[in-house]
């Protein structure tokens, strides 16, 4: 008998869009033949099923189970596909946590940590041969105080981004110290930024994105990527927008460097204790050939332009191969 995949996507945020084009990449990869998948979408008003004949059914939110006319559905597992909350902060783990239902994902605790991107940056310290930006994380009741430490302690330009959050929304670029506030007033108005503003000195040099994953309880690193952008960094427009991004995978790496950043991605991964599929994205300083960590992203886009899918070509794999093998690894628990 199949098992029967919920492929949940929507959510509660601006990237709800992004998450259905997820959605509908991987539903069409998904092995038909192995695989029972409803996919499920949840609003703020409804999560719903919607039939061939565009009917939605809603789901039983006691349980996550999905009643039909002629049955009811009880789900082996969730395939995760929010960006942003509710799917890639924890909270989507912690009821699927409590209904008994196993996911794709990262759990409850790694998710909702993970989003905040002072406390990851904490706690990927200790980790040698990693580097991090130095930042100054500030809240509306410090600002003031924060501002001045800021422009006394960090070196422009200024990279300035909301502290939860994802796919670049709500991040600036200063160049100019006169550009700080404004830029912070943008990041603390943007959704889900958790009332918390990240400012990093920038760095400069090359961006690189990995993705990484359990088979059979093994680690495996998937080839990176390189992302060349037109823009001023790798924004919501560059990541979205045809045109305005080159990406190279796999990327013009040396052996040495391919190796050193295999094994960073390994101890993030192992650090934050992960599960199922992450992307680490980094930058390889322009003079020093150091290795900085800019995010993690525990729900990978997976839109036909994404990074995920094209590093598994990369690697000599089909999506379905891929998208299979993670599922399996799921239900293994």
């Amino acid at each position: 008998m199949n098992a029967k995949i919920a492929l949940i996507t929507g959510g509660f945020t601006g990237e709800a869009e992004v998450s259905l084009k997820s959605a509908a990449f991987v539903l069409r990869k998904l092995d038909a033949t192995r695989f029972d998948v409803y996919k499920i979408v949840l609003t703020k008003q409804r999560w719903y099923y919607e039939d061939d004949a565009e009917i939605k059914h809603e789901i039983d939110r006691k349980d996550f189970t999905l009643p039909l006319q002629d049955r009811l559905i009880k789900f082996d597992l969730a395939f995760v596909l929010i960006h942003g909350s509710p799917g890639e902060d924890g909270r989507l783990q912690g009821y699927l946590d409590m209904v008994g239902l196993r996911y794709t994902s990262c759990d409850t605790l790694t998710s909702a940590l993970t989003m905040n991107k002072a406390y990851t940056k904490t706690l990927l310290q200790a980790i040698e041969g990693l580097h991090l930006a130095k930042s100054i994380c500030l809240t509306v009741e410090d600002r003031e105080k924060s501002e001045i430490a800021i422009k006394s302690d960090l070196k422009l330009p200024y990279f300035v981004k909301p502290n939860g959050g994802g796919s670049s929304i709500g991040m600036t670029k200063v160049k100019q110290v006169e550009e700080l506030s404004d830029a912070i007033d943008r990041a603390f108005h943007t959704e889900n930024a958790n009332k918390q503003v990240l400012v990093e000195e920038f760095v400069t040099g090359r961006e690189f994105s990995v993705g990484i994953y359990k088979r059979r309880q093994e680690l495996c690193v998937l080839p990176a990527t390189e992302v060349i952008t037109t823009r001023e960094f790798f924004d919501f427009e560059a990541k979205y927008i045809p045109g305005l991004t080159n990406e190279i995978t796999p990327a013009n790496l040396t052996q040495e460097q391919t190796a050193r950043i295999a094994h960073l991605v390994k101890e993030v991964y192992l650090r934050l204790n992960c599960k199922g599929l992450v992307r680490v994205d980094f930058f390889l300083e322009k003079d020093t050939d150091n290795f900085y960590f800019i995010e993690i992203n525990t729900i990978p886009g997976q839109t036909e332009q994404s990074f995920i899918p094209q590093q598994v070509r990369a690697a000599g794999m089909s999506e379905t191969d891929f998208y299979s093998e993670l599922i399996e690894e799921a239900l293994a628990g």
